[in-house]
């Protein structure tokens, strides 16, 4: 359930940054806005994706304004993918909204159940990297 949600709230998540926007492409805004420019590489090797599927994407993503190329500075040959402005405030202003809405939901808890959520979320996360 818990994924079946989480699946769904892509979704939402997705279509609040732009109403043209693929479930699938969230997942690379957001991988961006954490972790700056990548390579298109990088990033299929990330989602698990291969390279025409990223270019697809990315081209998407370009023509909705949300991200742009840019030439990587240690590699004249490749290119860099980053948010455009526009991208960031986008993905900033959804994720801004998500966290305060889970810190609604949360507003009524005991603090000492929202540590162990919080503890609980972390060590699953760490196991489903291995």
């Amino acid at each position: 359930m818990l994924l079946r949600r989480a699946r769904a709230n892509q979704g939402e998540m997705a279509r609040e940054v732009h109403p043209d926007l693929e479930s699938s492409a969230y997942g690379l805004l957001v991988r961006l806005d954490e972790c700056g420019a990548q390579r298109a590489t990088e990033l299929a090797a990330y989602i698990g994706v291969g390279k025409a599927t990223m270019s697809r994407q990315l081209r998407a993503l370009e023509e909705l304004g949300l991200v742009a190329r840019e030439p990587d500075p240690a590699d004249g040959r490749a290119w860099l993918v980053a948010l455009t402005r526009e991208g960031r405030e986008r993905v900033s202003r959804v994720r801004e909204a998500r966290r305060a809405r889970y810190a609604g939901r949360l507003a009524d808890w005991d603090p000492a159940e929202v540590a162990e959520l919080a503890r609980l979320l972390h060590q699953l996360n760490r196991g489903m990297e291995k």
